[in-house]
């Protein structure tokens, strides 16, 4: 085994037993996609090219591949609303995962990156976001999902790529959407630094 995947995968089981043993969630080391994300797609006639593609861990668990795609390189959440271009989050599930509990955990993620004020400005959109992965009783692994901002329409979520309804929201509430992975508190912390670009090879 390559050296550096030798110690990154020892480095995840350290973390996985540090964290039974405290009783706490940690974040580990990313690892490289196991879904092969296309380089660029085109998303309301604007071509947007991959800008970090990473794996969702739960402990050792995988539970799904993620990719992030912008009109140009982005290295921060900030940095990528400031395009004024669509931006698209592209999910595949590597686990049985129930959607209703996937959506819990998108709202969970959303509050704990932005302010009180601003969870409560979008509680009609961010139910919205539940009620979507909570119409799903599971998602199986190989199910793709996603998110695409659009300016000035809002946040379009699809399953299989087929829409779930109309697009929800404004550019504040997508914010908020990128911080579950790309805020101060992320889902993973490899995983942000994966969808960014960051991660160490």
């Amino acid at each position: 085994m390559h050296q550096y995947s030798r110690r990154a995968w020892l480095a995840r089981g350290a973390a996985a037993m540090a964290a039974g043993s405290a009783g706490l969630a940690m974040p580990v080391l990313a690892a490289p996609t196991t879904t092969k994300f296309p380089a660029s797609l085109v998303a309301q006639g604007t071509t947007l090219q991959l800008n970090g593609a990473g794996t969702r861990f739960k402990a050792i668990f995988k539970v799904y591949d993620m990719a992030m795609y912008t009109s140009r390189k982005v290295t921060s959440a900030d940095e990528a609303m400031k395009l004024g271009t669509p931006i698209r989050l592209a999910f595949v599930a590597l686990r049985e995962v129930s959607g209703t509990d996937l959506g819990r955990l998108f709202l969970r993620g959303m509050a704990d990156n932005s302010s009180r004020d601003a969870v409560s400005r979008h509680s009609v959109s961010s139910n919205r976001l539940i009620d979507i992965f909570s119409g799903r009783s599971k998602l199986m692994p190989g199910d793709s999902f996603a998110m695409e901002f659009v300016p000035g329409k809002g946040t379009s979520f699809f399953i299989a790529e087929q829409p779930q309804g109309a697009p929800v929201g404004d550019a504040e509430f997508f914010r908020m959407v990128l911080g579950i992975w790309l805020g101060s508190v992320p889902a993973d912390f490899m995983l942000k630094d994966a969808l960014l670009g960051l991660e160490k090879s």
